[in-house]
This record gives C-alpha cells, structure tokens and sequence, in this order.
C-alpha cells in the first residue's frame, strides 16, 4: 500500500504571533516553526496502516525551506520518503491554491491512501483535506477517529454531534483524522539518525 500523509509547519502555539509590514501576512520567521499538531495523528495513522498492511508512507509538504524541519520530523519517526514543495511564489496561498498545488503534487503518483490532519491550529478552517480529495477525485472521508483498511476499501468512524458514523469507500480514498484517532509515537535517536538519509524530492 502506498500511503501519502501531507504535513504542515506552523507556527509554535505558544509563540507570539506577528504580521509582516509588507503584505500583512503573518511573519511565520518570528516564531519557532513546528508540525501542526493534527498532522502528527496523520503521521501515526500513516505508519500504523504501512505496518498492518505493509507498504511505504511518503510525507508531503508545502511552505519555505524552513518547512524541511517538519518533513524530517516524519521521516523520523517512521515515514520513508518525503516531498518538499517550496516556491517563493506560494507565499500567502489561501485554502484554494493551497489545495491546487498539492493535489498537484500528489497526482499522477499511485498512491492507495492519502491522510490529512482535520485542520492546521493557525487556520482552523478543515477545507483543504475536502478540496484536495475533489480535486483528484478521490472519495474523501473526513474527521476520522478511527480507521480500518480491509482489502481495497477503508472504513471509518467520521466524528459526529450524535456520537459516530461509520463511513466506507473504495480506495484510491483521502482520509481526514481527528486527535482521537491514535496516540503518536516519539521519534527515537535510531530513527532521527536514519531520517538524515531518506531521500527528500524538492519541487518548485
């Protein structure tokens, strides 16, 4: 199974948050950059899925240079490969040209699943999982806390007012996870050491 898990590098909850005089942007070098926290869950469940059912978990990302800290994060902790894509021109891309320019990175390259976080904790807007899985059109199944891999379809528990429900589809499929879906793993010394030589694609 190949398993795509797209990542972002946001700034540090906790950091004071400033805006660029120039374009009033937010200045995302002001603040220590880290993984946005959903998209560890997306990680863990990545490599959960790779290890049940055997496969490769490619991390994706998108933002500056800087963003290749969050990539290695997930190649740390078990992913194997990674693609970076960085291009001055993306700066202050909304939901809409975000979700172009991975759909467009990942199309084309056979990948069986492809998982998100629900939402980035600077956006908070849990649109770019729903708009990528259109633009690929790909079933998408969105805010799951639990996920099940049988043959060529997936399951899920999509969190809900009421509780759960349970949602299926076929695979090529785009799955979303929320914070209950798994508890993620921290990134050993082996693995840190090993990430240093899995191989990263840097696209423009």
């Amino acid at each position: 199974m190949k398993i795509a898990v797209c990542v972002k590098q946001v700034p540090d909850t906790w950091a004071e948050k400033t805006l660029q005089a120039s374009d009033s942007t937010l200045d995302r070098d002001a603040a220590d950059g880290v993984m946005n926290e959903l998209d560890e869950y997306a990680v863990e469940e990545a490599l959960q899925l790779a290890e049940a059912q055997g496969g490769e978990v490619t991390v994706v990302t998108m933002g500056p240079e800087r963003a290749a800290e969050t990539v290695r994060k997930a190649l740390s902790m078990g992913a194997d490969n990674g693609i970076h894509l960085v291009d001055a021109s993306l700066h202050g891309s909304d939901a809409l040209a975000t979700s172009y320019a991975l759909a467009e990175t990942l199309k084309g390259r056979g990948f069986d699943l492809v998982i998100f976080g629900s939402e980035s904790t600077d956006a908070r807007m849990s649109v770019v999982p729903a708009m990528v899985a259109e633009r690929l059109g790909l079933p998408q199944l969105t805010f799951a806390q639990k996920v099940e891999v049988v043959g060529d379809r997936v399951t899920i528990q999509r969190v809900s007012e009421a509780g759960y429900d349970t949602v299926e589809a076929s695979l090529p499929a785009l799955v979303s996870v929320v914070e209950k879906v798994n508890e993620p793993r921290y990134p050993s010394f082996k693995g840190i050491m090993a990430a240093k030589k899995k191989p990263v694609e840097t696209l423009s």
